[in-house]
């Protein structure tokens, strides 16, 4: 067997949705922080991510964790996230796999019943707590980077489908929050393909009608994800939602920067106060649970500090090859499968 590259990644996956976590052929990108790194990936080295995650090797439904050295000395290690379409600050779900796989494959030491570290994410430095029981990582909380409303009940000409309303909220990247009932959703898996397809329409639209911009990252811009929100049902009950995540399917999870998204939006609306939980279910019924830690202000402006907890568990194993002689080493995509389009980036 002849191979021009041997990536080593552990598969895993966050209450349905996967995250896979490199662990080993990749060397980190160059870059001061793990904003530059993320940059510099994107830029110089984007052919790992279409490899891993385009077919004939991975598909739609997988994102991809490259774990760093930290750049920062209060961090155990650092993540990059690659997902089908697009490089984010930062990702619950594939947040709580990175955690999950550095204890469970001890690269960093487990201590029980609770571990507590730092990890050096685009987005922030995001704190770890990990329960921890006879060996497995039985849940993760990580508190999130500022989240924050950026608009509400803007009017969105879609497609198709007329004037909307959405709320406009960072969660870790820009969403997009719809009304799912007032749209003639249940948010049920058998309308999961309907979902996307709208979902896909209302990302495009609002990308093009509001240049929303994060105020420390210049980088970080656009609506990335469209949450389609059930009826807020009051703190600490169970509400249901899904994410469209470009280029057009469901999150398998409850999605941890949705959920502080949405956070955001229910505090600004007077819906939710500091302490109070969201126990957010995904369109398969999986959940996370959201807080809110505390109230901040990022930049003159009022947010959040959220709280997520969720589980993860480890599916295997697997080195990828890359045979000098195939035809598709960047892979391909197919809007059969893919999503809506056939584009790799947003």
């Amino acid at each position: 067997m002849r191979s021009k590259v041997a990536i080593k990644v552990v598969g895993c996956h966050a209450e349905g949705e996967i995250g896979d976590v490199i662990v080993g052929g990749v060397l980190p990108p160059a870059g001061k922080t793990m904003m530059d790194r993320m940059i510099a990936m994107e830029r110089d080295h984007d052919h790992i991510r279409r490899m891993l995650i385009c077919e004939p090797r991975g598909s739609v439904a997988r994102h991809v964790n490259l774990l760093v050295p930290p750049t920062r000395d209060d961090c155990v290690a650092g993540a990059i996230i690659m997902e089908p379409t697009e490089y984010v600050p930062m990702s619950g779900s594939n947040t709580i796999c990175v955690a999950t796989v550095l204890l469970e494959t001890g690269m960093v030491p487990m201590q029980e019943p609770e571990t507590r570290f730092n990890l050096d994410m685009p987005g922030g430095v995001i704190a770890v707590r990990a329960e921890c029981r006879d060996g497995k990582c039985v849940s993760v909380t990580f508190r999130n980077a500022p989240a924050f409303a950026e608009r509400l009940d803007a009017r969105l000409e879609v497609e198709g489908v007329g004037t909307i309303t959405v709320d406009v909220s960072y969660g870790g990247m820009f969403y997009a929050i719809a009304d799912a009932e007032a749209l003639g959703f249940s948010v049920t898996p058998d309308e999961a393909r309907d979902l996307g397809l709208l979902g896909e329409k209302i990302r495009l639209a609002a990308r093009d009608q509001f240049d929303v911009v994060h105020p420390r990252f210049e980088h970080v811009r656009g609506v990335s994800i469209v949450q389609f929100a059930m009826p807020f049902q009051g703190p600490g009950k169970v509400t249901r939602n899904t994410c469209i995540v470009s280029p057009g399917r469901s999150d398998r999870s409850p999605t941890g920067t949705g959920t502080s998204a949405r956070m955001a939006v229910l505090q600004a609306r007077g819906l939710m106060r500091e302490g109070d939980l969201l126990i957010h279910e995904s369109i398969i019924g999986s959940r996370f649970t959201g807080r809110i830690h505390a109230l901040t202000e990022i930049e003159g402006r009022k947010a959040i500090v959220p709280e997520i907890s969720g589980r993860a568990w480890i599916t295997g194993e697997h080195t990828y090859y890359l045979d000098p002689t195939d035809p598709y080493p960047q892979g391909y995509v197919l809007s059969d499968t893919w999503g809506v389009g056939t584009s790799t980036k947003q």
